[in-house]
């Protein structure tokens, strides 16, 4: 079966504009995505789908397969359904471009998923919450599934609601959605035809469309997830974290050093 990653990457977002060629760390931020998602074994091809020129440029630099997309695209999903739809392959896994610390092995379970799962269209992940405050935060997706591991609703409110709580109970109760998505092929192009639905409109969240459509999303479970890249606050904390790892790499590898002969 064959698995591509592709990682939409916008050059003017909203809250960060040009984030991903923001290159305080050496290296270009949807660089570091790709050098993630190549990390990934299942996958066979990692190309980027750019919506300017310039991220073509940055791309050229570090050997990355980019294709130009449509600059008009209003979603990562209808820009990656132009960037595969003359691809071959089967299943197609969408990895945000502001994320430099996803888990490869993240990528691997999410296209096992729909491997080992032929009747499904579609799969996303989801880990429990480890704090209380993100419960009620509205910029914390929440995730509600069956018991076959099927998403029942995405929301940004706390769901399931505890009415023994007063609404919100422990975080222990709750899922966080993590927005990387893998999908059947022909799935995502017939996705990127459908309008908008209600609830999409209202929660502002892509894969409403999905379930108000019909269509199972199932959802793999992980214990944990890395913070995506919005703000300049984000990504300045990532160059800090980045920099310290960088700097105990350098520490683990350096040579032991020799001590001077006594008798010499």
């Amino acid at each position: 079966m064959k698995i591509v990653v592709c990682i939409p990457a916008r050059y003017d977002s909203t809250r960060f504009p040009g984030k991903v060629l923001a290159k305080d760390t050496g290296k270009y931020l949807i660089q570091h995505t790709y050098e993630r998602a190549c990390k990934a074994s299942l996958p066979q091809r990692v190309i980027i789908a750019a919506d300017d020129e310039q991220i073509v440029e940055a791309a050229r630099t570090f050997g990355a397969e980019c294709v130009m997309t449509d600059p008009a695209h209003q979603s990562g999903t209808d820009r990656i359904a132009e960037a595969v739809a003359d691809l071959d392959a089967d299943i197609v896994v969408n990895v945000q471009g502001d994320e430099p610390e996803i888990d490869p092995d993240h990528i691997d379970l999410l296209a096992r998923l729909l491997v080992e799962n032929p009747g499904v269209p579609m799969a996303t992940l989801a880990a429990p919450l480890r704090q209380a405050e993100q419960v009620a935060d509205p910029n914390v997706v929440k995730a509600v599934v069956d018991r076959r591991g099927r998403a029942i609703y995405f929301s940004r409110s706390p769901i399931p609601y505890d009415r023994d709580q007063g609404g919100i109970g422990p975080a222990a109760n709750y899922l966080r959605h993590i927005g990387i998505y893998a999908y059947r092929k022909d799935f995502l192009l017939q996705l990127a035809t459908l309008l908008q639905t209600p609830l999409e409109k209202l929660e502002r969240l892509e894969q409403l469309r999905v379930i108000e459509n019909g269509h199972a999303i199932l959802v793999g479970t992980v214990e944990h997830t890395a913070e995506g890249i919005d703000t300049p606050r984000q990504y300045a904390a990532f160059v800090q974290r980045y920099r310290r790892q960088d700097a105990n790499d350098l520490f683990r590898n350096a040579p032991a050093s020799q001590g001077q002969d006594s008798n010499g």
